[in-house]
């Protein structure tokens, strides 16, 4: 028995900031910044910030609905969901975000839990699926990456607050007769726990050491760029392929320059990546299966294509998957 993916779905909150407007919103704080700056360092021209209200199970849940509609299935097929998220609902994480979503969709008695892995939260969440459908415990799951950044984030902080974006993407693994995830690697590494983080601790109802995303942006660049052409090699190597094999390359979308970097190294044209982050930002969790479904929505990726996804992100940690569509 093998696992494919047999629907996707994404959702963007209305509000999209473009880089003028979110300019403007910081000069009124006595921060300076540019679209040509904020453009040459990462590519992103625009996001979508959630209104106040709004949670990341309300954007999961949107995104989950169209995967769903996709896969031709009825919501109550599903016996597991799995959320990756690094801004769950509920302060601590409990209950779960996929237990609030699980109660938003109707469907009560499958199992449903989180998974916290920050920007490869997706990843390993896929992952964890594959094992489930293989090992015979499930035969649909829902897989959903869903962020509000918008609400970690220091808008003193012109080094991080223009990166970011609210959104959530979606699939549904079935099992399958027919392979579909041919192989998926995944890492971590705590000695870098420090370069990206929220440093604060909650402790006696009140958080100790501030609640806002921290960054060292060159230690991540320099970390994310060798981490993905790693993983990428390890994962092709696993499924018995090498990048010629690949039709489409969909990473996460956090810095058009890593992606362009990654792309290089595997020997892969640019027209053959996914790249959406010049109007999402960076998503987290939510990136890779908002690109997805874009690009499957669009056309460019068609059923019985095989394509790599990967991602990086905090803790550290990151990861790989070659999946046939």
């Amino acid at each position: 028995m093998y696992s494919k993916i047999s629907g996707t779905g994404s959702y963007l909150p209305p509000n999209r900031v473009t880089n003028q407007e979110l300019t403007l919103q910081l000069a009124e704080k006595g921060i300076e910044t540019s679209d040509e700056w904020i453009v040459s360092r990462s590519g992103i021209s625009a996001r979508h910030f959630a209104d106040a209200g709004v949670c990341a199970s309300d954007l999961g849940v949107e995104a989950a609905l169209r995967a769903i509609e996709m896969s031709g299935l009825d919501k109550n097929q599903i016996d597991l969901i799995i959320l990756a998220t690094s801004t769950p609902d509920h302060l601590g994480g409990f209950p779960s975000t996929a237990c609030v979503v699980q109660r938003k969709l109707g469907i009560s008695g499958c199992a449903a839990f989180d998974v916290q892995a920050v920007c490869s939260g997706f990843i390993y969440a896929v992952t964890l699926a594959d094992a489930m459908i293989k090992a015979g415990n499930s035969k649909h799951v829902l897989v959903i990456g869903a962020e509000v950044f918008s609400r970690i984030l220091d808008f003193n902080d012109r080094t991080t607050c223009v990166l970011f974006g609210d959104g959530a993407g979606a699939v549904v693994m079935s099992a399958s007769e027919q392979p579909g995830v041919l192989a998926t690697k995944l890492h971590a590494d705590g000695n870098y726990s420090d370069i990206l983080s929220i440093p604060g601790k909650l402790a006696n109802g009140v958080v100790e050491g501030g609640g806002f995303v921290h960054m060292d942006g060159p230690a991540v660049f320099k970390i994310a760029v060798s981490a993905l052409d790693k993983v990428a090699r390890e994962v092709l190597e696993l499924a018995g392929m090498t990048s010629e094999d690949l039709d489409w390359l969909v990473p996460h979308q956090a810095n058009i320059r890593i992606m362009q970097s990654t792309a290089k190294k595997l020997h892969m044209p640019l027209d053959k990546v996914v790249a959406t982050v010049a109007q999402h930002g960076n998503t987290s969790a939510a990136s890779i299966p908002l690109a997805l479904d874009s690009a499957v929505r669009d056309g460019r990726i068609q059923a019985g294509q095989t394509v790599l996804i990967e991602g990086v992100g905090g803790g550290f940690t990151w990861g790989a998957a070659v999946v046939r569509m």
